[in-house]
C-alpha cells in the first residue's frame, strides 16, 4: 500500500468514527474533511439540536489533535480568545514581569460556537488566525501550529441578540454549510442510540498525517481549463460582469472577490484527493461551487423581497456558465 492510499484509508477510518455517533449528514462530514484537507474553515448553520457541536468534537476526537471550544457570548472579550498578558514574579530575580497567557486559539481545532452571539469586535479576534495563521499581541506576533481549523456553528432562527458575521469574516470561511433534519429513517436510528458519551471513538489520524495529506492534496493535478471554469463561475457573481445571468443581475448586489477562486480550486482538489481520484474534475468545482459561495453572496432588496435564495442563484449560475 502507497502512502497516498494509506492516508486514504486513515481518513475513511475517520469517517466511519464519526459515524459511530452521527447518524446520516454524510454530506456534511464529507464537506468537513474535504475542509481539512484544504486547510479551510467551515461555518456549520442549522436549527438546534442536529448535533453541530457534537459533529465538531466527534471529529476532533478522531485526529490527534489539541481541541479548544469557545462558547461565544454577549460580554465575551477578544483577550478571552486570543490571550492576555499577565503580571507574575520572576522567581530568578524576584522582579514582576508581564507573561502571555495563551488563549484557547492556540490549538489545532477550534470550536467556536454560536459564534454570532458575539459582538464584532470579538469576532474581529478570530480574521489574523484564520487569515495568517498567528496571533498579535501587543508588539509581538505569535505563530499557530498546524493544522489549525476554525469551525464555527451559527443558529439562524433565532436572531435576538446575535450580531451578523461582518463580510471580511464570512470571507475567511471556506464552505458554509447548511445542516437539515434528518431522515425519517434516520431519525428514528438517533431516537434509538444509546448516549453519546458512552459510545468510544478512536483517535485514528495524527496530526503529522494530517499535514502530509494536505500537502499530497495540494499537489492533485488540475487542468488549467478547469481551473478557468472556476474562476468563470466565481466571475459570474457579480453583476457587472459579462458573464453575469441574468438571475444575478436582477437579484444580487454584491458578488464574491478573489479569494473565492482560490477556495474553489483548492477544495476541487481536496475532494478528489478525498475520493481516491488522480486529478480533480469540473464535477468537483460544481460540487463545491455552493459551498464556498453561498456565504459570499449578498441579496439585492428585489431578491428579499421576492424570496430567491443564494443557493438558487448559484444553482443558475453552475448550470449555464459552460
Amino acid at each position: 500500500m502507497t502512502q497516498i492510499e494509506s492516508l486514504q484509508q486513515k481518513i475513511k477510518s475517520a469517517r466511519e468514527e464519526i459515524h459511530k455517533i452521527i447518524v446520516g449528514q454524510e454530506s456534511i462530514v464529507d464537506a468537513l474533511f474535504i475542509t481539512l484537507l484544504s486547510r479551510g474553515h467551515a461555518l456549520l448553520i442549522g436549527a438546534p439540536g442536529l448535533a453541530k457541536t457534537m459533529l465538531v468534537q466527534s471529529l476532533a476526537k478522531v485526529l490527534h489533535n489539541r481541541f479548544s471550544r469557545i462558547q461565544f457570548t454577549p460580554d465575551l472579550m477578544p483577550s478571552d480568545i486570543t490571550g492576555v498578558d499577565l503580571i507574575q514574579e520572576n522567581p530568578v530575580t524576584k522582579e514582576k514581569e508581564f507573561r502571555f497567557a495563551p488563549g484557547p486559539i492556540f490549538c489545532n481545532i477550534l470550536l467556536a460556537d454560536e459564534i454570532n452571539r458575539t459582538p464584532p469586535k470579538t469576532q474581529s479576534a478570530l480574521l489574523q488566525a484564520m487569515q495568517e495563521r498567528q496571533v498579535s499581541a501587543g508588539n509581538r506576533t505569535m505563530p499557530i501550529d498546524e493544522p489549525f481549523f476554525v469551525l464555527a456553528t451559527q443558529n439562524p432562527i433565532e436572531q435576538e441578540g446575535t450580531y451578523p458575521l461582518p463580510e471580511a469574516q464570512l470571507d475567511r470561511f471556506t464552505f458554509s454549510l447548511f445542516m437539515g433534519y434528518p431522515s425519517f429513517e434516520d431519525e428514528v436510528k438517533i431516537a434509538s442510540l444509546i448516549q453519546p458519551e458512552n459510545v468510544e471513538i478512536k483517535a485514528v489520524l495524527s496530526c503529522e498525517e494530517l499535514i502530509e495529506a494536505q500537502k499530497l492534496s495540494e499537489i492533485i493535478p488540475i487542468g488549467e481549463e478547469i481551473v478557468k471554469y472556476a474562476v468563470r463561475i466565481n466571475a459570474a457573481t457579480r453583476k457587472d460582469n459579462v458573464l453575469a445571468t441574468p438571475m444575478v443581475k436582477q437579484y444580487v448586489a454584491w458578488g464574491s472577490g478573489p479569494r473565492a477562486s482560490q477556495f474553489l480550486v483548492r477544495a476541487a482538489k481536496a475532494r478528489a484527493f478525498y475520493e481516491g481520484r488522480s486529478h480533480a474534475t469540473v464535477q468537483d468545482i460544481a460540487f463545491v461551487a455552493p459551498m464556498v459561495l453561498q456565504h459570499r453572496l449578498v441579496m439585492n432588496f428585489q431578491g428579499q423581497a421576492e424570496g430567491v435564495s443564494v443557493q438558487q442563484v448559484i444553482q443558475d449560475i453552475v448550470n449555464k456558465v459552460a
